[in-house]
């Protein structure tokens, strides 16, 4: 099976199993679960693949992290980021172009060129100091944008935090993936782990605030990756899709406001504690955390999130 039939196969079965989570959850508490809040209709089933998930955090990727962390030079593990990230600014460049955000997709093919060729096949992240700022973009976020609704929360196998939207969006996703196409397949596999276990390694600390910090670890980061999914959609248009949360400010937009108009710095933030003036339904407040974007473990930041260059 090529490397695009994995993922997609993978995502039927997260589509065929969250059904029959939907359908067995007939008692009182499923329904009350709903009731209580409307975008997470597959708590039961998210549940269970959260605490899949966790275990083998705890169990496998936890532990190499720690590792990793301690024996790599931090010179490397910068490197390392910077080298899959650049790769990743390929296909950050063509949804900003598809978002009808030209200068940002013009930015990020410059970032890539330069970083390329005068930044050691990007293990350099030279264009950040030369004013050219890193972006973080997939095709679940252009959906959005072309006024795609998100859909219900979904958690998927080792990818972690989803939403129905960001999970058909997925296939494209790996298929704009440069990675994805590199050979012999083994070096593909050891590149993906040793980019897995990098993330991973840069939220060490984060992940272990909220280990202490939450009460309900499933329902914190839940709420913080709809938040901040739902500011990325709407600060990439006039008004967001997902406004069942509360938008957040996007990273690589300073000048984005809030639907009353005041203005929001750049970088992550906690959720305002102002009560908004949409009309929307009751929103679901929660401590901004280190979220990912698009599918991807909710132990993983999004690109940029991590503070290394």
């Amino acid at each position: 099976m090529n490397t695009l039939g994995r993922p997609l196969l993978a995502l039927c079965v997260v589509t065929i199993l969250s059904g029959c989570a939907t359908t067995g959850s007939t008692g009182s508490t499923g329904s009350e679960a709903s009731a209580r809040n409307p975008v997470d209709p597959f708590e039961k089933f998210n549940r269970t693949m959260f605490n899949f998930n966790d275990k083998v955090d705890q169990y496998a990727l936890k532990p190499a992290a720690i590792a990793y962390k301690r024996v790599v030079p931090s010179f490397m593990q910068t490197g390392v980021y910077n080298f899959f990230g650049n790769l990743g600014d390929v296909w950050t460049a063509v949804n900003n172009l598809l978002q009808g955000r030209v200068a940002d997709g013009v930015s990020d093919v410059m970032r890539f060129t330069i970083n390329s060729t005068f930044g050691l096949a990007g293990l350099i992240d030279i264009s950040s100091d030369a004013g050219l700022p890193k972006h973080s973009q997939d095709f679940g976020a252009t959906l959005g944008v072309w006024g795609v609704q998100s859909g219900p929360y979904v958690v998927l196998p080792l990818l972690g935090s989803s939403t129905v939207r960001d999970s058909a969006a997925l296939p494209a996703d790996f298929a704009g993936n440069p990675w994805t196409y590199v050979t012999p397949d083994a070096t593909r596999y050891l590149g993906t782990a040793l980019r897995v276990i990098d993330l991973r390694a840069g939220v060490l600390d984060a992940s272990n605030l909220i280990e202490d910090a939450a009460l309900d670890r499933y329902e914190f980061i839940r709420d913080a990756y709809l938040q901040r999914r739902a500011g990325k959609i709407s600060s990439n248009r006039e008004r967001g899709a997902d406004s069942v949360y509360r938008a957040l400010p996007d990273d690589e937009d300073p000048d984005s406001k809030t639907d009353n108009g005041s203005s929001l710095n750049g970088g992550s933030a906690a959720p305002s504690a102002e009560p908004s003036t949409r009309g929307d339904a009751q929103q679901e407040k929660a401590p901004a955390a280190p979220a990912a974007s698009g599918s991807q473990p909710a132990f993983i930041p999004a690109p940029g999130g991590d503070t290394r260059k």
